[in-house]
């Protein structure tokens, strides 16, 4: 029997330093989150950060925790309900992080018969410290645990003419009454590393401005090249005027360099260079988190304003909406009945 398995994030159980700490130090000790030696990610996250950084982070999930608990899960809950809804396969919901644990949803799909899984990591964007990282994951746990249990995954889905349509339609959905003097795509930063580690030709990903566009099998793992083609496909299908539009990358860790230009940066650029009334939008997620709700909805208005900006507005990612639910639906649903998968 076939099932669909859906993987995002993950959180911790509470916005706690206590319940922080254990998922930081899963979250930060994946070598393909910080890949360098294991040693020397011991050093830095167990040395470093894990001394300091709970109390921080807990206080910054405190200020967009739900009573019902954390946006991500509870989300990510939600949309998991509405599709299986819209099919007959078992749906199971499992997190990379934290104790709602992949293990934990392939059993839940093993217990009831289920031997075919269609893997759905929930991020548009392949990089090594998301979509990879959830699949080898799975790969492992499934081989170790469930060896009966087959494996499909299901690519990463930037650029699926269908998704565009949905991103897009929800996007104008979310600018409708708000006159924006520009449109910032924010999306998830990663080191400049991690783009010459995906490279399978260890040749083309140079960074250098041109590589992006130039026509190569390593954009199918090249995180920057498609975080822009997410970009450029939304502004054709929203005919949105390109001198208003422009891409940027949030979050960061560490000296090592890191792609650019930063978020952060931006917003002050722009309120410096006049302009009043900016809209964000955080495609490299489907489901608002910690990222979204507090570093871009809280904190990036209130270092837009404090530049000189006026009027912001943080657009809110897919999460459990009708047509985003009904796209999976329909991706999930073609699978079982003829194995296909998006392009």
């Amino acid at each position: 029997m076939k099932g669909v398995l859906l993987v995002n994030l993950g959180s911790p159980d509470s916005p706690t330093a206590k319940d922080v700490k254990p998922y930081l130090d899963e979250f930060l000790m994946d070598e393909r989150v910080i890949d360098t030696p294991k040693w020397l990610r011991n050093i830095i996250v167990r040395g470093i950060i894990l001394n300091t950084r709970p109390k921080k982070s807990a206080e910054a999930y405190a200020k967009i925790w739900w009573e019902e608990g954390s946006p991500l899960i509870v989300i990510s809950e939600r949309f998991a309900q509405k599709v299986q809804q819209q099919t007959k396969m078992p749906v199971a919901l499992g997190m990379r992080y934290g104790s709602m644990s992949i293990k934990n949803a392939l059993k839940e799909l093993a217990d009831k018969g289920v031997d075919d899984v269609l893997l759905v990591p929930l991020y548009p964007h392949y990089a090594m410290s998301s979509y990879e990282t959830v699949v080898v994951k799975t790969m492992e746990i499934q081989q170790e645990l469930f060896p009966n249990i087959k494996l499909t995954t299901m690519p990463a889905f930037y650029k699926n003419s269908e998704y565009i349509k949905v991103l897009s339609e929800s996007i104008a959905e979310g600018l409708k009454d708000f006159e924006y003097d520009h449109i910032l795509f924010s999306y998830h930063g990663i080191p400049e590393r991690h783009i010459k580690k995906s490279d399978p030709t260890k040749f083309h990903c140079k960074i250098d401005g041109n590589c992006c566009k130039t026509n190569s099998v390593a954009h199918h793992t090249c995180y920057r090249h498609q975080c822009y083609d997410t970009t450029e496909l939304v502004k054709k299908e929203l005919q949105l005027d390109t001198k208003k539009v422009s891409s940027s990358f949030q979050s960061r860790l560490g000296s090592d360099p890191w792609l650019q230009p930063f978020t952060d940066k931006e917003f002050e650029r722009f309120a410096q260079e006049g302009i009043k009334k900016l809209a964000v939008i955080t495609p490299a997620f489907v489901s608002d988190c910690l990222e979204t709700l507090e570093e871009i909805a809280m904190e990036g208005k209130h270092q837009f304003q404090e530049a000189g900006g006026e009027d912001y507005i943080h657009v809110p990612c897919l999460n459990d909406t009708d047509s985003w639910v009904s796209l999976m639906s329909k991706w999930v649903n073609t699978w079982e009945a003829t194995e296909s998968l998006p392009v």
